[in-house]
């Protein structure tokens, strides 16, 4: 049986007459990236702070860090966002726990926190590393001139690691956006439940995942582009490949 192309499917209506096709994968990039810069926030920042206590010299906050990355890092995303999207919910009091379900965009919200614990868990990884990577001096030198160990770690550990995990930084975040896509599984109309919906309704399956692959690349592309501008301005001489 041969496939009938049509790669004109684009400019067609939806069965629904919302608009046409492209449109709604459009609206899939939108979600896609709504829900990845909303998780890269949580992911940073959590990220963040798990790093910087497995730094510390007590040894309670290391074991909590250790602990949280595992749980997070261990455990398969699809399975995170179900237990945030079925699980959680039912956990919470009564009339919390209806409000939650009952949220309009609900599944966007579980898809957000899912992601967003799950890829922090990463990026505490990274800041470890970044911060572990620096000439021990760098801490004795905050300790002498006065500094707290906050202090120390504000203006002198962090700016430095921070440039010098720049690269896999980016990776991650490029791996947040590619992590969207199982958020489809929950209800959340990101770009690659776009195309399935797309493909559905049209049966015209290659020029959908086409279209949604092309989109990913460019997507990706962009983000890389500006990323490695960042990075070049940030290098650090002795660092990272910086001369």
């Amino acid at each position: 049986m041969n496939y009938n192309w049509n790669w004109g499917i684009f400019w067609e209506q939806t069965p629904d007459a919302t608009g046409t096709y492209f449109a709604s994968l459009m609206s899939g990039l939108k979600i896609t990236i709504i829900l990845a810069l909303s998780a890269w926030a949580i992911a940073f920042i959590l990220g963040s702070l798990i790093g910087i206590m497995r730094t510390l010299p007590s040894r309670w906050p290391v074991r909590i860090g250790n602990a949280y990355i595992e749980l997070f890092r261990n455990v398969p995303l699809l399975v995170q966002l179900f237990i945030w999207f079925f699980v959680v919910p039912e956990l919470l009091p009564g009339d919390l726990g209806t409000w939650v379900k009952q949220l309009r965009n609900g599944p966007l919200y579980s898809a957000i926190l899912g992601l967003g614990f799950y890829m922090s868990s990463r990026v505490a990884g990274q800041v470890t590393a970044g911060i572990q990577a620096l000439p021990k001096g760098q801490r004795m030198a905050g300790t002498a001139i006065g500094l707290t160990t906050v202090q120390t770690y504000r203006y002198i550990l962090l700016p430095l690691a921070y440039r010098i995990i720049f690269p896999p930084l980016t990776s991650e975040f490029l791996n947040t956006i590619k992590n969207t896509a199982p958020a489809l599984t929950i209800g959340v109309l990101e770009l690659t439940a776009q195309a399935r919906s797309m493909q559905e309704f049209s049966f015209q399956v290659f020029e959908a995942f086409t279209a949604a692959a092309v989109i990913y690349l460019v997507l990706s592309a962009v983000v890389t582009i500006a990323m490695r501008m960042i990075e070049k301005r940030l290098t650090i001489p002795g660092f990272s490949g910086g001369k």
